[in-house]
């Protein structure tokens, strides 16, 4: 055999080994053999079905999160499972269009295919070399590809089937409604400090220690966590950081805009077809038969359309002058603009500003100088690590490098120090007094290592401790008490009859208040309490500082002139009827399954998920 023959024999036998070597998809060790991983009655389920499905469920994943996803998360997340799940309901549906006849033709086939946007070009025809280049990165075949699709619109006519027709019972949403919509009508009066008949006055140091004593549960302190830490924060090392002024000029005039910025004006630009039409909307605004507004909602446009914000003289050509010199409020022009005459309107005036050199000095020096300090302390990280490593102790940080010793009774409601910080917060959570200290990152650069000391059980505080406290809740008690003494001697005549106001108290009159409605001053049980009560009824509830009378006046249906409560009926029974319509499929197709057989090979889908790339 000539030599270039037995060259050309030995690259084919070469290519026939990598043909083999890369079978099943990807680039993976996948045999050959394997062609599917299951059938659901007559149906074959690929295995270039579920690694397409697969990979679709993690792209839209994706799509969600905006983050790549690595395939062991996908599948901690069961991903596969619901790619597998989905393939096999597909499969279900595929075997029944079969069984029922159902088939789509080449004619529609063709119409559909011309239809999918991603293989349009710029014109909108036909583009075949994104379609080919579609099938090339999907590793499909036209045949394959369009085998696929007739199959999804012939499932698609068997959904819409099974779909169409399932209404919701409307006693669904006007049960809802009526309990959302319900109205009352309610009169009501504060009672507060100054509805006493003596003033409320000092408690004694008896009904103090009383009180204390009937309430220990709201005096204990918590269990606390004695923790010592070592923090370095960019603030504390500020000072040591020294900035020439040649270097603050530089920075100061890089920042020049910032510092010194000229009069700027917030600006509304209108454009018409022509001159004439500028003309004439102007002596209308001015004649005041019509606003700006008016004039821009007859084009169909919003204000924010045409708002231009803040501008300079140089960003409006022609009509800078005018609309400097114009007043806010003022409508100007027209004037050419490179999209034809305008008018414009002047909404504010930004003035000037400026913060010489001397000003602005301390505070390009500070934001430069936390740069800096956040760049030392990152290069500290490393050898405070090793200290760490070593077996040094908090105190011995403190010793040997910037860092600063403090020590903390910490609760999860504490927020002083290095304790404002969110990871100091989960680092502390989370420590026991086995962990040796670690270095934790904060927000703002700094660092910080701590150690558990001790747990501080629970205990009861002291009187003297929280005094203050004390003598809030008594007060605040005392108040409701009396009050409550009052309102109920009060509360007889409350009579659906009676006129409240002729009690001596300041009456509110709530009409058509429904259950999402907001009295102000008042907190957010209030109107579930109100809604709890019967028509004519009177009741005392308890408010912050005081306690209010009530009477329910009447109880009314939901208004049906308001456009929100059809709105609301109609969504309620669309939400009802397509959750029905979804569980009704889903029922379709288990009994599909069923009916069909569903046969699935482990070992094929182990060997998918083993290769899958």
């Amino acid at each position: 055999m000539a030599r270039g023959t037995t060259s050309k024999t030995l690259v084919w036998i070469l290519m026939a080994l990598l043909i083999l070597g890369l079978g099943g998809f990807g680039v993976t060790n996948l045999s050959g053999n394997i062609r599917t991983i299951g059938s659901v009655g007559g149906q074959d389920i690929t295995v270039n079905a579920y690694v397409r499905a697969l990979q679709d469920e993690i792209r839209a994943r994706e799509a969600e999160t905006g983050e790549p996803i690595p395939f062991s998360q996908a599948r901690d997340m069961g991903l596969d499972q619901v790619a597998l799940a989905r393939l096999i309901a597909s499969t279900a549906l595929d075997n029944e269009t079969v069984q029922l006849g159902l088939s789509v033709g080449d004619a529609n086939l063709r119409d559909q295919l011309l239809q999918i946007q991603g293989f349009q070009g710029l014109d909108g025809s036909f583009d075949r070399d994104g379609y080919r280049f579609y099938l090339d990165r999907t590793n499909q075949s036209e045949a394959e590809f369009e085998e696929g699709l007739r199959r999804e619109i012939a499932r698609g006519l068997l959904q819409a089937a099974v779909l169409s027709g399932v209404t919701a019972s409307p006693t669904y949403a006007d049960t809802i409604v009526s309990h959302l919509a319900e109205r009352r009508n309610f009169t009501w009066a504060r009672l507060s400090e100054a509805d006493l008949d003596t003033p409320l006055g000092e408690p004694t140091e008896a009904q103090l220690a009383a009180f204390h004593s009937e309430n220990a549960e709201r005096f204990m302190q918590p269990e606390m966590k004695r923790i010592t830490y070592a923090w370095l924060s960019p603030d504390m090392i500020l000072d040591q950081v020294e900035i020439d002024e040649a270097t603050l000029r530089s920075h100061y005039e890089d920042r020049e805009d910032e510092f010194n910025r000229p009069e700027r004006r917030l600006v509304e630009r209108l454009v018409f077809a022509d001159e004439a039409a500028a003309e004439a909307a102007k002596i209308t605004i001015e004649s005041g038969d019509k606003s700006f507004e008016d004039i821009v909602a007859e084009r169909g446009l919003d204000l924010s359309d045409v708002d231009m914000g803040d501008v300079l003289p140089s960003d409006l050509g022609d009509a800078g002058p005018a609309a400097f010199n114009a007043d806010p409020g003022t409508t100007i022009g027209p004037f050419p603009t490179d999209l034809g005459p305008a008018l414009f309107r002047v909404n504010a005036v930004l003035p000037a500003s400026s913060m010489p050199f001397e000003e602005a000095a301390a505070m390009i020096r500070d934001d430069l100088a936390l740069g800096r300090t956040r760049r030392q302390i990152e290069d500290q990280m490393n050898p405070v690590d090793d200290l760490l490593a070593a077996g040094a102790s908090i105190e011995e940080l403190a010793e040997e490098t910037e860092m600063r010793l403090f020590t903390l009774d910490w609760t999860p409601s504490i927020s002083e120090g290095a304790a404002g910080y969110e990871a100091f917060q989960e680092a502390a959570a989370a420590l026991s007094q086995d962990d040796f200290p670690e270095l934790i990152a904060l927000d703002d650069g700094g660092i910080v290592a701590m150690r558990l000391d001790e747990i501080l059980p629970p205990r009861q505080l002291s009187l003297d401790e929280v005094r203050d406290d004390v003598t809030a809740a008594w007060e605040e008690a005392e108040l409701t008490r009396r009050l409550t003494e009052k309102a109920e001697a009060l509360l007889p005549q409350v009579t659906p009859e009676a006129d409240m106001a002729a009690l001596g108290l300041t009456v509110t009159q709530e009409t058509g208040i429904t259950r999402g409605a907001f009295i102000p001053g008042m907190p957010e049980n209030f109107l579930t309490r109100v809604f709890a009560m019967q028509e004519g009824e009177a009741r005392i509830i308890d408010l912050p500082a005081g306690v209010a009378l009530v009477r329910l006046d009447a109880i009314q249906p939901p208004d049906e002139n308001d456009e929100a409560v059809p709105a609301l009926r109609d969504a309620l029974t669309e939400q009802a009827s397509s959750s029905q319509a979804q569980d009704l499929f889903q029922y379709y197709i288990n009994d599909l399954q069923a009916r069909a057989g569903l046969q699935l090979d482990q070992t094929a889908i182990n060997a998918v998920l083993a290769n899958f790339q």
